[in-house]
């Protein structure tokens, strides 16, 4: 069992940055793919970056260039620094984790945080 719990959302205008953390507990935390899903209200869960064990990243178009994610591993922690935040950056971003590699489908992800709140505005 992994347990994670989102930090960092806010409230912050367009152009603004916010570096959101996931801090995850249980299982080997450097055994697993760790992702990013915002929800907006209305709106399906959808994909905007991943991170394998190995490091490897992969993004969605719509947050490449402006959003980095990486993890620290001795700290079971995985990052999302979001720089130029756009008002169609709002939403829960939730993250995810599964054991080995993982795409970009949210039913590929074993376990979610509650998630953390991020609002853009203009």
């Amino acid at each position: 069992q992994v347990q994670l719990v989102e930090s960092g959302g806010g409230l912050v205008q367009a152009g603004d940055s916010l570096r959101l953390s996931c801090a995850a507990s249980g299982r080997a935390f450097n055994g697993y793919s760790m992702g990013w899903f915002p929800q907006a209200p209305g709106k399906e869960r959808e994909f905007v970056a991943n991170i394998w064990s190995s490091g490897i990243t992969y993004y969605s178009d719509a947050v490449k260039g402006r959003f980095t994610i990486s993890r620290d591993n001795a700290k079971n922690t995985m990052y999302l620094q979001m720089n130029s935040l756009k008002l169609e950056d709002t939403a829960v971003y939730s993250c995810a984790a599964g054991l080995g590699p993982r795409g970009i489908h949210a039913y590929e992800y074993n376990y979610w945080g509650q998630g953390t709140q991020v609002t853009v505005s203009s």
